[in-house]
């Protein structure tokens, strides 16, 4: 009998693991990266206040009408910019990136480049 293999459950385990040595400070909070079926979410965290300092997805209004869909590479790196811009309008230049237990390549990695063209430094 085969083992149904529990992907979203080992993602988890592989960031619970990452997440025990990276953690976000004032002077550079984490770019932490959630990825759906339909949509791509960045958030700029501050660990030690707690608090979610920006925030960008493929749900804001200003993406929604550029995208013909929300679920790809092009979808990511219009996320990724618009999480660097805001980020810098905030006076957040450098920041950790928190891949979220995901490999990095295809979206996240969208999601990463865009942000380093807006001006993030990771």
């Amino acid at each position: 009998m085969l083992k149904k293999v529990n992907r979203n459950g080992m993602r988890k385990n592989r960031h619970e693991r990452v997440r025990q040595k990276i953690y976000g400070t004032p002077d550079r909070p984490r770019l932490n990266v959630y990825r759906s079926n339909n949509h791509i979410y960045a958030q700029i965290i501050d660990d030690i206040a707690g608090q979610t300092i920006v925030s960008a997805s493929t749900l804001d209004k200003e993406l929604k009408e550029k995208l013909s869909s929300t679920h790809n590479k092009e979808a990511s790196k219009l996320v990724g910019e618009l999480v660097g811009k805001r980020a810098l309008e905030k006076g957040i230049n450098e920041v950790v990136f928190d891949r979220g237990g995901y490999i990095y390549h295809g979206r996240i990695k969208e999601l990463a480049e865009g942000a380093r063209e807006a001006g993030l430094k990771f």
